[in-house]
């Protein structure tokens, strides 16, 4: 495994970052793993030599936590784990189990704390921005966080470019931590980012960690067509894909990467990722394994290194898209 700094701090993670919402209760979703058939997949990625798992305290409302948690202080050595979790969605129906404001952030921080084993989070990460709190009341409590050794990092996920210019701003101004990270919606299919998110990262030396790396399972080459829900069980039961990836460019895409994987002679998976590890400002894209070739395919992009005759004939079928996954 390769390893790199997440944007300008000196924290070294893997160029991979294994997703852990497939990791919970399938009660939550129904492809999620429950905790017995979820522990190959750490054992595995660990023996593969990745260092960097993210989950978040919604994923399975908090077992994915609890599971990610476990496996890790059974199977890796937590001095050399990069962990990441994540707030702001809503944990249970009172006003006060969601958002951004100072009371959620720290209680939620406390719970994850908990469910995760830890007495520090390496990178905490707003899920997404809160319209409905201050700015400055959510960086002053994640500075809070830092301060009090409960957390090392801060990280943002999904918003608009001028949003997180905002954020950076303000918390230079007042002398309090910058986030470090994006992990934001980004692959073959989806490249909106390029516009503005990506080159502020670049400038501010940010490290981005692209969520849905294989446009929920499009680049895979499992569907047979845009509108094939039948492939695999969360291709099924997934709502949220079909807002995500509806129109016919994201096919071509598609298409485009299979024809250039079978000329390879590889997996799709393996041509999508490398492509994103080509990109100069990605860090480590979040892939999710729920089978063991998903693992092995996604270390062997790392070492994929695509032509420039490649690269094109990935690129060109791209069509603009309206923004998605804010």
């Amino acid at each position: 495994m390769k390893f790199t700094q997440l944007g300008r701090t000196g924290l070294r993670v893997s160029r991979l970052c294994l997703g852990c919402m497939s990791y919970g209760t399938p009660s939550w979703r129904p492809w999620v793993l429950n905790e017995e058939a979820s522990q190959p997949f750490f054992r595995r990625a660990v023996e593969l030599g990745i260092n960097f798992f993210d989950t978040a305290d919604m994923y399975s409302l908090g077992v994915s936590e609890e599971v990610t948690g476990r496996a890790l202080r059974r199977y890796a050595r937590m001095e050399e784990v990069v962990l990441a979790t994540k707030v702001y969605f809503p944990m249970g129906d009172g006003p006060n189990m969601r958002g951004l404001s100072r009371k959620h952030i720290v209680q939620a921080c406390e719970a994850s704390l908990k469910r995760l084993g830890v007495e520090t989070i390496d990178l905490y990460q707003i899920h997404r921005m809160d319209p409905h709190t201050p700015m400055e009341e959510t960086l002053a409590a994640l500075d809070q966080l830092v301060n009090q050794g409960k957390v090392r990092y801060l990280g943002a996920s999904s918003t608009f470019a001028w949003q997180f210019a905002r954020a950076l701003g303000v918390a230079d101004l007042h002398g309090w931590s910058r986030f470090v990270s994006m992990q934001d919606h980004y692959n073959l299919v989806y490249r909106e980012e390029e516009r503005e998110m990506l080159p502020l990262c670049e400038a501010e030396g940010i490290g981005v960690i692209p969520w849905s790396p294989l446009a929920r399972g499009l680049l895979a080459g499992s569907r047979k067509s845009l509108t094939d829900r039948s492939s695999t069980t969360r291709a099924k039961t997934d709502a949220y894909a079909p807002v995500l990836y509806d129109q016919p460019g994201d096919w071509e895409v598609a298409e485009a990467n299979r024809k250039v994987a079978e000329a390879r002679n590889v997996p799709p998976a393996q041509v999508a990722l490398a492509w994103l590890l080509s990109r100069p400002v990605v860090t480590a894209p979040i892939i999710g394994a729920t089978k063991p070739e998903h693992l092995e395919d996604a270390v062997r992009a790392v070492d994929l290194k695509l032509t420039a005759e490649e690269l094109q004939q990935l690129e060109a079928p791209y069509q603009p898209h309206a923004l998605r996954g804010m």
